[in-house]
């Protein structure tokens, strides 16, 4: 496993629009006062063409274009860590465009979360370069940075430190277009879903949001299989979370993962919270994650500060991590190991 090279001070961070542009004059606000804050402490930002710019779809540009800024970003010696601007539907655009081989040459860490799997998943499984599921972009804009962003931050440059779960998280997703912090309005609670009392589960890490994954699939770039088993001394940790998918979209997806040898050297699953969750037919969330893994024997963690319902750890895609759960609260520690 390649590990990028850190964010140093004086460092730039370099920002693209993989899927959606920022046009709302208030969401730019909020991205300057991001570069404002990045300055304070000695980090730059540079911003591609099309970070504020969008078609009639949303999409910040054509996929060509996107895929242009990503490789101009990694090939510029001045930037040292690249960060996505948002998340939304069109990332799978830019990835035919990519040079992948490129990638692997001149490695740096890529960050983002929700549409942005498409990248932090598949750069590590078939490039095996790491890279970071957290925040993107505008987290930094908030006028207040938060334990969780500023945790965020010292990961970026290298200080691996130790994650606790957080105390409050925001119920539902909150536009912020100014420079306004997390909604905190409901207590973090991380649950165990296979009955132990307390579980702690070590491996390489790897996940996403599935609502990505399910479409990585069967691509030409799903290395998953390979990537699995050449770290299978290792162990995995499958983290996962959820946009929009149903409870039966879930347990399905789940089941075909495991038909498909996904699981086979899994140490245990962690999910975030579900950010838009509907049942058709009664079952909930507890029970589609039982249903599909219960007889795999592994550890289960649940409703984790993973993903859409802020605050979220930031996940180091090909790492090796150690999750623990014990009375609601949770905890994640990082190593760099090859």
């Amino acid at each position: 496993m390649i590990y990028p090279k850190f964010l140093q001070a004086g460092g730039t961070i370099g920002v693209f629009a993989p899927s959606c542009g920022i046009t709302d004059e208030e969401k730019i606000k909020r991205f300057k006062n991001g570069q404002k804050n990045l300055e304070k402490r000695g980090v730059n930002t540079v911003f591609t063409d099309h970070v504020f710019t969008s078609d009639d779809r949303g999409a910040s540009s054509t996929g060509k274009n996107r895929a242009d800024e990503f490789m101009k970003l990694l090939k510029d010696d001045k930037v040292s860590v690249i960060v996505s601007a948002a998340g939304g539907d069109y990332l799978i655009e830019m990835l035919e465009y990519v040079d992948f081989e490129e990638v692997k040459k001149k490695p740096k860490w890529f960050k983002g979360y929700s549409d942005n799997t498409f990248l932090t998943y598949i750069l590590p499984t078939l490039c095996d370069v790491a890279s970071m599921y957290g925040a993107n972009y505008s987290d930094y804009g908030m006028s207040g940075w938060g334990k969780s962003v500023n945790n965020d931050f010292d990961i970026l440059k290298g200080n691996i430190k130790e994650q606790k779960s957080y105390d409050y998280f925001e119920s539902k997703v909150h536009d912020k277009p100014n420079f306004e912090g997390y909604f905190n309005d409901e207590k973090v609670c991380w649950k165990n879903a296979t009955g132990e009392d307390e579980i702690k589960i070590s491996g390489r890490l790897i996940g996403g949001c599935m609502d990505v994954l399910n479409f990585i699939i069967g691509m030409p770039y799903d290395n998953t299989l390979n990537f699995l088993e050449k770290y299978k001394k290792d162990g995995n940790i499958w983290y996962l979370e959820t946009f929009s998918l149903t409870a039966e979209d879930l347990y399905i997806n789940l089941l075909r993962y495991k038909q498909m040898g996904f699981f086979k050297y899994t140490n245990g699953f962690v999910f975030g919270r579900p950010c838009f969750f509907e049942s058709f037919t009664g079952l909930d969330f507890k029970r589609a994650i039982l249903d599909a893994l219960g007889d795999l024997g592994k550890p289960i963690i649940y409703d984790a500060d993973i993903g859409h319902k802020g605050p979220q750890f930031t996940i180091i895609n090909g790492a090796i991590g150690e999750f623990s759960s014990k009375s609601g609260k949770g905890r994640l520690k990082l190593k760099l190991e090859p």
